[in-house]
C-alpha cells in the first residue's frame, strides 16, 4: 500500500473496554438506560408509559405466534453459524415443535459495541416490517444475550449463489426490490445505517421472501483489531468513504448492496486483480482498490440497460452521486418486472436448503399429562 491510498486508510482500533458489571444489577439483569434484559426477556421503560413486554412490542408478525418463550423450552439441533456476531444456532421449540434461529452475543465487549447491541435489541421490539427478519424474543444470562430469531429457510443469499452461481435479471429485481424496501425501514422509519450489508446478511425462504439481519451489531464487532481475520470479509463491501475514514451516511448500504447484486449476476465478487489472475486481492490491495480505482460496472454486453443503469445508481464512489433506497425503488430496473409475476420461490426452492430439517411431532394433551 502507498502513497494517497496509504494514508487515507483508518482501520477501527478496540477501544477501552467497559466491565460488563457496570450494567448489571444484583439480581443479574443487564439494563442500559430504559432497557432491562434477563433471564425472563426484554422490558423497555418508557418515561410516560409502562414497561413494555416482548408481546406488546414486538411486530404482528411475532403476535401471530401467541407463544411463550423460555430458554429451556428450546432444544438446540445444530450451529449453523459462526461469526464475529456471535454464534447461531438452530433450535427447536418443544411445545409447538417451530424451527427459530438463537443468536448468542457474549457481553464481554467494548462501550461502542455495547451500545450498538442496545440499540437492535429496541429496533428488534418495535420492527413491524416484512423485510427485517423478525427477533420473537430475547433474554440475558450467564454473560449472553441471545435473540430468538425467525428461521429463515433458504439460508442467506450467499448460500443460494454457492449452488447456482448467477441469478438472472427479473430474480435479482424481485430480490432487490425486498431488500430495498427493509433498507428504507432502517433509514427512514428508524433511522439507522445497517453498515454489514452483504450476502450472508440477506436471509431467503422456502416462500422466496428476502430479509435483512443482522443490522448495526456485527459491523461493529468484526471491526475491532481482535477480529482481524474477518476483516475481509466484512470490508469487501464497505463504501471507499467509511474506507478512508470520511464521515458517511445512509448511502453506504447502497455502495454494498450494489456490490451484492453485481456479485449475484456475474458469479463472482466485483473486484479482482489487476491482471484478472485467478485468486484474490489481498486486504491492503483490496481496499486500495476500493478507495483509488474506478468503481465495477456491469458488462453492457451482458445485461440490460436497466440493469447497468441500476448498479451504476448504487456504485458511485462520491455517495452524494447514489440514489437512496427510495429511489431505486422508482428505477426503471425495479419497475421492469413488477407486473411479470416472478416467484423467487420457485428458484429458491429448486435448491438444496442448507440444514435438513428434522420432523417432529406437536406433543398431545394427554402425552403432556402422562
Amino acid at each position: 500500500m502507498k502513497g494517497k491510498a496509504l494514508a487515507q486508510l483508518k482501520l477501527s482500533v478496540p477501544a477501552q473496554e467497559t466491565p460488563v458489571d457496570k450494567f448489571l444489577t444484583a439480581s443479574g439483569t443487564f439494563q442500559d438506560g430504559e432497557l432491562r434484559l434477563n433471564q425472563k426477556g426484554l422490558k423497555l421503560i418508557r418515561e410516560e408509559t409502562e414497561s413494555l413486554t416482548p408481546s406488546q412490542t414486538q411486530s404482528s408478525d411475532a403476535n401471530e405466534e401467541d407463544v411463550q418463550f423460555a430458554l429451556e423450552d428450546l432444544e438446540t439441533i445444530k450451529v449453523i453459524g459462526k461469526g464475529s456476531g456471535g454464534v447461531v444456532q438452530l433450535v427447536r421449540h418443544k411445545w409447538n415443535c417451530k424451527f427459530y434461529a438463537l443468536k448468542g452475543i457474549q457481553m464481554n465487549i467494548q462501550e461502542t459495541i455495547r451500545k450498538q447491541i442496545v440499540q437492535e435489541l429496541k429496533i428488534n421490539q418495535v420492527t413491524q416490517c416484512p423485510e427485517i427478519v423478525v427477533c420473537y424474543h430475547s433474554f440475558y444470562h450467564n454473560g449472553v444475550i441471545s435473540l430468538v430469531l425467525e428461521y429463515m429457510d433458504r439460508g442467506s443469499l450467499a448460500d443460494i449463489i454457492k449452488q447456482v452461481k448467477t441469478i438472472l435479471e427479473p430474480y435479482l429485481a424481485v430480490l432487490c426490490k425486498q431488500v430495498l424496501k427493509g433498507l428504507v425501514y432502517l433509514h427512514h422509519e428508524r433511522h439507522v445505517i445497517h453498515r454489514d450489508i452483504k450476502p450472508s446478511n440477506l436471509l431467503v425462504n422456502h416462500k422466496g421472501e428476502v430479509k435483512i439481519t443482522d443490522f448495526g451489531v456485527s459491523a461493529v464487532l468484526a471491526s475491532s483489531m481482535g477480529q482481524r481475520d474477518t476483516f475481509v470479509g466484512t470490508y469487501n463491501y464497505m463504501s471507499p468513504e467509511r474506507i478512508s475514514g470520511s464521515s458517511y451516511d445512509y448511502k453506504s448500504d447502497i455502495w454494498s448492496l450494489g456490490l451484492v447484486i453485481l456479485e449475484c449476476a456475474i458469479g463472482r465478487f466485483p473486484y479482482i486483480p489487476s491482471e484478472e489472475s485467478e485468486g484474490w486481492l489481498s486486504f491492503y490491495e483490496l481496499l486500495e482498490a476500493i478507495v483509488d480505482q474506478p468503481p465495477p460496472s456491469a458488462p453492457a454486453d451482458q445485461f440490460s440497460p436497466e440493469f447497468c443503469s441500476f448498479i451504476s445508481a448504487c456504485i458511485q464512489k462520491d455517495p452524494q452521486q447514489r440514489m437512496s433506497a427510495l429511489q431505486l425503488l422508482e428505477h426503471p430496473f425495479i419497475k421492469k418486472f413488477e407486473d411479470k409475476d416472478i416467484d423467487l420461490g420457485i428458484l429458491v426452492s429448486s435448491l438444496d436448503p442448507p440444514v435438513n430439517l428434522p420432523e417432529f411431532k406437536v406433543p398431545l394433551y394427554q402425552d403432556i399429562l402422562s
